[in-house]
Formats: structure tokens, sequence, C-alpha cells
């Protein structure tokens, strides 16, 4: 099973598929430059896992912001600013307890929120975390470095065609007193798609 750790190996991947499109327009005769940057400005400073993370700290720290939050998902993400694609209907976000950790997948291919937590990482893409995680989520987590007692269940979530799912990470009890800019830095994509807590430290 991949390690989660790996995720920071996203941008190369969308950097060789922009080229790749790239290059194959050029060889038509296409002149796909404006288009191409936009895109790759947009994916590197707009869908960034830094969106999320400012969404997950301000329900940590306001309670009728997250009451907001996890009664409709699209609708508090825009408070702070944030958009999703038309498509992406609804945001569900997934509150984790200490007896309940849940677990974002997409069986059929690999969609995830990505202008709120950012482009899938390439293990979330790979068939064996989508194929295992739904029959194997607790080996699979351990796997990952996550080695959940058997008092937590874990639910796995499959998303839809339009429905996203975002996952609220408890808040580290170490954290009392931090500002919202702290709390945001130790927020990872992993702990959004509920296969880690996070980190430990700013």
């Amino acid at each position: 099973m991949p390690d989660s750790s790996h995720v920071q190996q996203d941008t190369a991947t969308v950097e060789r598929r922009v080229d790749a499109i790239q290059a194959v327009m050029h060889d038509r005769g296409m002149n796909p430059g404006p288009f191409i940057d936009e895109f790759k400005h947009t994916v590197e400073e707009k869908w960034i896992p830094e969106n999320g993370a400012r969404v997950i700290a301000k329900a940590w720290t306001d309670a009728e912001f997250k009451k907001r939050l996890l009664a409709n998902g699209r609708a508090a993400v825009g408070e702070l600013g944030l958009t999703m694609p038309p498509h992406h209907r609804h945001l569900v976000v997934l509150e984790n307890t200490p007896t309940l950790q849940n677990v974002i997948v997409c069986t059929l291919c690999s969609c995830t929120a990505f202008s709120i937590i950012g482009l899938p990482p390439d293990w979330y893409k790979d068939l064996e975390y989508r194929a295992r995680v739904v029959r194997q989520s607790r080996t699979v987590l351990k796997e990952m470095g996550l080695d959940l007692p058997e008092s937590v269940d874990i639910r796995v979530w499959d998303t839809t065609a339009d429905t996203r799912y975002m996952v609220l990470p408890i808040r580290p009890e170490h954290t009392k007193g931090w500002s919202e800019e702290e709390l945001a830095k130790i927020v990872t994509k992993d702990a959004m798609i509920g296969v880690e807590i996070g980190r430990a430290h700013v």
C-alpha cells in the first residue's frame, strides 16, 4: 500500500500532465498557451489544501460556523470566499469523534473536493487503495500509518457524481489558545481525507 507521506508528488504529476497536453495540442497546430498558463495557475495557486485547512481551523474555533459547515458545507465554505465547481452540488463535511474515524474514497475514479482540499494524491487514485479501503479499511489505514484501536469505528464514504466529502478531524488537545492561522498549519490533506490525524506541531 503506498505511504501517504508521499503526497507531495501531486504537483509534479500535474505539471507532467499539463506539459503532455500542451505538447499534443502543439502537434495538432493549436496554441493552448494562455489556457494552459491559466490552468496551471489555478491548480497551483487556487486548488490547494490550504483552503480546506482554513475551513477546518475556522470550525475548530467558531462553534456557530462549525454548525453551518456540518449542515451545508458548500454554503459554509463560501463564507470564506471559497468556491466549488457547479457539478459539485454538495459538500458533506464528516466530523470525526473519539469513537468514529471517517475516510473518503472514490471507487470509480479519483474525485475529491479539489477546489477545497486540493487535487487527489497519487495513492488516492491508485486502484489498490480504492478497492481495499472499502473492505479492509482498518488494515489499509494501519499500513498508511494510522493505527486505530478497535474501539474506534471506521466509516468509509464513497464520492458520487454531485457530492464531495471532507473530513473534519478532531482538534488536538494541545492546541488550546492557538490562533486560526496556527491551527491551519497542522491540518493536512491526508487528515481531510481521513487517513491521518494531522501534524502534531506547526
